[in-house]
């Protein structure tokens, strides 16, 4: 199997300032990666990504928009596209530091789609949360969607969209609600606790779409066994229906209990056996076709760059043992960066991620009823019967 990391440190130029979404979180996951020898496993290509260019990018957002970007930096006083605001504040090189995190998904869909790799992996991408004309979520262009309009270009007709960040891809839903061809997938904390407030069960696309957004809300406290019982409990029916010719992750770590942003409580080892689900998925149904982005994740240096080199292993051959050591010369540059934390010793919480699979009738708790609202919701358009544990 051959596999495609897109890494420059130019992409660390997309930065916020004071801001949660710190670079450093991708810095220290690419040193992470990179110590444990994940960079270097056979078959294996680490390339450097360039820009998109606006005729990429307009595939999927307005040329005002675009026009805005460029020049927003330079007027302190500039106001809309949802661009100058605590969430989405303007900084030097936005248009080229956003336009790079896009070139790098663009290059792994295509490195995937055209055969030269079975997998590929930007853990600088995933910014699910821009519109066609608006920033939002820290998020300026949308990579995922920019990369999944680039592979329909080229002629795909049947991609599914995987979101595990514990925040709604509001901004892939939106732009491909109308559109068949494209699955969008969501598992997220419930919008009625948590930005960007979409993402309810009764969310199933667009008239010409229906059945195509699937959204799994899943109450504030879920833990890794809740997580992948909700997740084994929808998404392997759902995509074995829909037989993608590919896979896009979006492998957000904010669902993880350090997390400051969000509410969910899973794990390391609960992300890394997200991964896995997802991957296999893919081997079964599409011959493991995989473009896999980072994504939301603020416990910057605890957890995003455990979760996101286990991503990695994952995509570029066996995943590791949870009972991993980090390695010295990583402990080090963790120091460094975060003098006041203790790096954290092996790439494991030690959790336990076996869980009950989900059945009819038997609990009747708030995950529970969030899964049967999402079977109900989507399963008929599929021929599925959503008090049918078999389907």
């Amino acid at each position: 199997m051959k596999s495609l990391v897109l890494w420059s440190e130019k992409l660390l130029e997309y930065d916020l300032g004071n801001h949660p979404l710190d670079p450093v979180r991708v810095e220290l996951t690419i040193a992470l990666a990179r110590d444990l020898g994940l960079l270097d496993r056979p078959g294996v290509t680490v390339r450097e990504p360039v820009a998109a260019t606006d005729e990429e990018l307009l595939r999927v957002h307005r040329a005002d928009y675009l026009h805005a970007v460029r020049v927003a930096p330079d007027d302190p006083f500039f106001r809309g596209y949802g661009l100058n605001t605590p969430d989405n504040p303007v900084f030097d090189h936005m248009h080229e530091a956003s336009a790079l995190v896009a070139g790098a998904s663009l290059a792994a869909a295509r490195a995937v789609y055209s055969g030269e790799v079975t997998r590929a992996v930007n853990v600088s991408g995933g910014l699910h949360h821009a519109m066609p004309a608006r920033a939002s979520g820290f998020c300026v262009y949308n990579d995922p969607a920019i990369a999944i309009a680039d592979l329909l270009a080229a002629g795909a007709q049947r991609i599914a969209y995987v979101d595990i960040d514990v925040h709604h891809g509001d901004g892939v839903q939106e732009i491909f609600a109308d559109d068949p061809r494209v699955l969008t997938v969501s598992l997220h904390e419930s919008p009625m606790t948590l930005f960007p407030g979409t993402g309810f069960p009764t969310e199933v696309g667009g008239p010409a779409a229906l059945g195509t957004a699937v959204n799994v809300a899943l109450p504030p406290g879920t833990r890794d066994r809740g997580w992948l019982r909700a997740f084994h409990a929808v998404v392997p029916s759902v995509l074995r229906a829909f037989r993608p010719q590919l896979v896009v992750l979006q492998a957000g770590a904010d669902s993880h209990q350090l997390d400051p942003l969000a509410n969910l409580q899973l794990s390391v080892d609960g992300q890394r056996a997200a991964a896995i689900a997802v991957r296999d998925l893919a081997d079964e149904l599409c011959g493991g076709k995989v473009i896999a982005t980072g994504g939301g994740g603020y416990a910057l240096m605890q957890v995003v760059p455990r979760t996101w080199s286990h991503l990695i292993a994952t995509m570029t051959g066996d995943p590791l043992d949870p009972a991993t050591l980090t390695p010295p010369s990583w402990r080090a540059l963790a120091r460094k960066r975060f003098p006041d934390q203790d790096p954290p010793q092996r790439m494991t919480d030690d959790a336990d991620v076996g869980f009950e699979p989900w059945q009819p009738g038997v609990g009747q708790d708030p995950l529970d009823r969030t899964i049967l609202a999402t079977r109900q919701a989507i399963f008929p358009y599929y021929g599925l019967d959503p008090m049918d544990a078999r389907d």
